[in-house]
């Protein structure tokens, strides 16, 4: 009789757990269906992927059930039945359901876009709410989602009143001490699982959508919240310091380098005896533009005419590959010359002003550095990185914050010149023409200037200006990416009636691949970008077919231009004939060094393994490599994250 009075008391919560643990199953179910083509199912690997999946939903479960079984166990037995608990308890089970509907939609669309459960990225977009909220919108039709929330909330409560879950559990009179039982074995699970169940208990397998149905989407959420700050030293594989930059050190030496005494430092002077030359550079990051955009990499849909016309007539990097997979792991890599480092990027970490940047070291020369940014600069940080290491920004800023200090060197675009904007940003057009009236003040003022521009228009929702190409707006990525290139034709054709126009060099590099989503945690082939250097005063075609990071492009421009400068960067001149081919690069926790076909990825709790790689067949095949490759490995991301956690990147 006691057990039937208990279990009428936790009716609500039990048939509560038991809904969760169904929508986990159906959402599993058709996440696996999208995937089928990719995911290498046999029985026996969908059955480890539901009964793992089962374990994280039940996790999940007790979590979600915590605050309602401790309130269960303080209020007093006669105050079950009374109007105050039925509010409470009605009203926190509809804010529950509703959260719970939100994340399956937001499952979706996020899997949709990354093929992967919740990560850091949707950790990042929580804290941006503006921009994702407005990207949302703009990409599906949000009243109608929110509609059918509501809908599944209200069916589902009345689904629960009509079988009578609410009335047994206000009816319900359990002896405290049977309250206190379940209340701490549900408390005891979720600890357990808080603190002893890793999500990397659903990387079993050596392809990534295995993996990532196993998990559970809230659970992956709150495993990114606790570790997107990850310290190499507690986590990751180390070595000896010394002998960790004396790898380091002996990778970056070549016959023009000399470092200085420090060991624990990889500043040298980099010295050129030839005749230095200094033109204007505009660097345009596009933002997540994969080299099998363009038709030079084998693409059919002719969506890239102007860059692929630039071809030849200009340097092209054919084999470089992004460092990460956010636009703040491109800028990191582009401004900093730095393997990515685990967590965050540094983009937006504290402590991050006053670097060695490549705007640094133009500005040595006397140069004006400037950071444009289609969107507001708040996001992400970039207003903080950016200004806090010398870069005038222009940006389309909607939040002003009182206390920014970088507001007297911010120029906000006006509405007057602006002709189309979307949840990200202005269209690529209005942020070009930017570039340009600021480069005319510059050069007006007599002043050479490096500039660092990012774009915005290659990104969900794919919407851009109406009559521009022949693919609607809206319509996908294509279109966006026709939008691009059109919009970067429009800027060299606008360009060139400048008396600046033949003294500027134009880089068109990537940020990041459009989708790195692939079988393996680490698809090399999803980080494969494009890079252009096109400089109108001598326009001769040269491939550059080596082996490269984005951290190289400017290591290397710098070598051609005949600079001598002070260098703290990791990248190298892949045209040095001591040049030996390699690239980093990585997510959030999983970072990756690859020379040749030796392929070697470090992830917390030290792990290292070690694959061939294919690169015809983007296959990657566990095998041993050499311990001098896997040590090569430990040191450069070691020393990079030591440097800056320890002040050895700054000025």
């Amino acid at each position: 009789m006691v057990f039937s009075r208990s279990k009428n008391t936790y009716t609500l919560l039990y048939n509560f757990v038991l809904l969760f643990v169904i929508t986990s199953f159906f959402i599993r179910l058709l996440l696996l269906l999208s995937c089928l083509s990719k995911a290498n199912l046999t029985l026996l690997i969908v059955f480890k992927i539901f009964v793992t999946g089962l374990l994280f939903d039940i996790g999940v479960a007790c979590f979600f059930v915590v605050p309602y079984s401790v309130y269960l166990l303080i209020l007093p037995v006669k105050w079950n039945n009374t109007r105050a608990n039925k509010i409470i308890t009605y009203t926190a089970f509809s804010l529950t359901i509703l959260i719970i509907m939100f994340s399956v939609f937001a499952e979706f669309t996020f899997w949709e876009e990354f093929g992967s459960r919740f990560n850091f990225i949707a950790v990042d977009y929580l804290i941006y709410t503006y921009e994702v909220v407005n990207n949302i919108n703009q990409s599906y039709p949000l009243p109608w989602l929110i509609l059918a929330m509501l809908t599944i909330t209200a069916l589902i409560i009345y689904l629960f009143v009509k079988r009578g879950y609410f009335k047994a559990t206000f009816n319900g009179n359990a002896r405290f001490m049977h309250r206190l039982g379940l209340c701490l074995v549900i408390i005891l699970i979720a600890a357990f699982y808080a603190n002893e169940v890793n999500n990397n208990f659903a990387e079993a397998s050596n392809n990534r959508y295995q993996n990532e149905l196993s998990k559970a989407g809230v659970y992956s959420f709150f495993s990114a919240l606790k570790n997107n700050e990850l310290n190499y030293e507690d986590f990751y594989k180390q070595i000896d310091y010394n002998k960790a930059f004396n790898i380091v050190r002996k990778e970056l030496t070549d016959s023009v380098s000399v470092f200085i005494k420090d060991s624990l430092s990889i500043k040298r002077t980099i010295a050129s005896s030839g005749e230095r030359i200094q033109p204007n550079v505009i660097m345009i990051t596009i933002e997540s533009f994969s080299a099998d955009f363009m038709a030079y990499f084998g693409n059919r849909q002719g969506i890239t005419p102007v860059l692929d016309s630039l071809i030849g007539k200009s340097m092209i990097f054919t084999n470089m590959y992004a460092t990460g997979t956010r636009t703040v792991r491109g800028m990191e890599a582009l401004s900093l010359s730095v393997p990515p480092t685990p967590g965050s990027a540094i983009v937006r970490r504290s402590d991050n002003d006053s670097l060695t940047t490549v705007g640094n070291i133009f500005r040595q020369k006397g140069y004006a550095t400037g950071f444009f940014y289609g969107g507001d600069g708040y996001f992400d940080n970039m207003n903080q990185y950016f200004g806090s290491n010398g870069y005038a920004i222009t940006d389309r800023g909607k939040r002003v914050l009182v206390s920014d200090k970088f507001q007297a060197s911010r120029n906000i675009i006006p509405d007057s010149f602006v002709h189309f904007e979307n949840a990200w940003g202005i269209g690529d057009e209005d942020l070009y023409s930017a570039v340009i009236r600021d480069a005319d003040i510059k050069f007006e003022q007599g002043k050479l200037f490096y500039d660092f521009v990012m774009t915005t228009s290659n990104h969900r929702p794919y919407t851009y200006p109406t009559g521009k190409i022949n693919i609607p707006s809206g319509s996908g990525r294509e279109g966006a990416v026709k939008y691009t290139d059109y919009s970067i034709g429009q800027f060299i054709n606008a360009a060139k009636s400048k008396a600046w126009f033949q003294h500027t060099i134009f880089i068109f590099v990537a940020d990041h691949c459009a989708n790195s989503a692939g079988k393996n945690e680490i698809d090399i082939a999803k980080y494969h970008i494009p890079a252009i250097v096109y400089t109108p005063k001598n326009n001769t075609g040269i491939v550059v077919d080596q082996f490269c990071s984005q951290i190289d492009l400017y290591p290397t421009l710098l070598h051609i231009l005949n600079w001598t400068y002070t260098s703290n960067l990791y990248g190298q001149n892949v045209l040095s004939k001591t040049y030996n081919p390699r690239a980093m690069l990585g997510t959030y926790q999983k970072l990756a060094y690859i020379r040749n076909d030796s392929l070697v990825i470090l992830s917390p709790g030290q792990k290292i393994e070690t694959y061939r790689y294919n690169k015809k067949s983007n296959e990657q095949i566990p095998s041993p490599v050499g311990d001098e490759l896997i040590q090569e490995a430990i040191a450069n991301y070691q020393t990079a994250y030591y440097l800056f956690k320890n002040g050895g990147l700054k000025q």
